[in-house]
């Protein structure tokens, strides 16, 4: 599933082809009317036709359409794209909704698991009362993230993972930033000492940013625009090095599972 840096890639990739812009319709294609999670496609439309696209940003794993009135919100979960043109490869029935603006600008969804899903909300409370903090706003702070783990007694990485706590976080970008601040996967978060929660911090902004910088990760099928893939891959320490030598200390990169997620840690650097 997409994480913080690849939604992020695909929301910067898709800006400028809606922000100013309005709506004229939205569609569902190949009749998979689920597509739309808290409406029906006419409720939908009586909403959003005609509404001006003032803003497009992140929340979490949200991509969010902010509109005169209301938000439409997209969540790519694990193979959602958004394409500003279906490609003559591209199987049409892999597509399960359109936008169309009123400039005769059309946007795809294509989403070939059919796990992604369209939302409009009125305000964004329902939203936000499930998130926690963004890991790269002014209001995540070493404080913070010392007072949030020193009050917990769950594991570290189902902690970091948990949208609710810290949203944005996933598989790939918790395993890289526990590694990076040499703390097992399994520890508990109230046993963890302040050094180095606040290198954890520092870790999470700097693996977050980076790979931000360079599109996300690309593992098996992420891919934003007409087919770019993510270069953070090139980067990994840790994610998908099984049986390989640890990059600070040669000792070879185990793999296990916590809280059923494949987990990736240096057993020397990380005990």
């Amino acid at each position: 599933m997409p994480e913080l840096p690849e939604v992020q890639t695909v929301t910067d990739f898709i800006r400028p082809y809606l922000i100013n812009h309005k709506i004229l319709s939205i569609q569902h294609l190949n009749n998979f009317t689920a597509v739309f999670a808290t409406h029906t496609q006419s409720s939908l439309n009586r909403i959003v036709s005609l509404q001006l696209i003032k803003r497009v940003w992140r929340r979490g794993k949200f991509i969010v359409i902010d509109l005169n009135a209301g938000h439409l919100l997209i969540h790519l979960r694990m193979t959602g794209r958004i394409l500003p043109k279906i490609l003559k490869k591209d199987n049409p029935k892999h597509f399960t909704a359109q936008i169309n603006l009123t400039n005769d600008t059309k946007i795809f969804f294509k989403d070939y698991r059919k796990f992604g899903r369209f939302y409009y909300y009125q305000s964004m409370d329902p939203i936000e009362a499930k998130l926690g903090l963004e890991p790269l706003s002014n209001s995540f702070s070493s404080k913070f993230l010392i007072n949030l783990l020193k009050s917990k007694k769950r594991m570290i990485k189902p902690l970091l993972m948990d949208q609710a706590c810290i949203a944005g976080l996933g598989n790939i970008y918790v395993d890289e930033t526990l590694w990076l601040a040499k703390i097992n996967p399994e520890q508990l978060c109230f046993k963890i000492g302040i050094k180095k929660i606040t290198n954890l911090h520092s870790s999470i902004q700097s693996v977050l940013k980076s790979a931000i910088k360079n599109h996300g990760t690309t593992i098996i099928n992420f891919t934003y625009g007409e087919k770019s893939t993510g270069n953070y891959k090139e980067k990994l320490n840790v994610f998908g090095r099984t049986e390989q030598p640890c990059m600070r200390c040669q000792r070879k990169i185990k793999k296990i599972y916590v809280s059923q997620r494949g987990t990736h840690f240096c057993p020397r650097c990380q005990r």
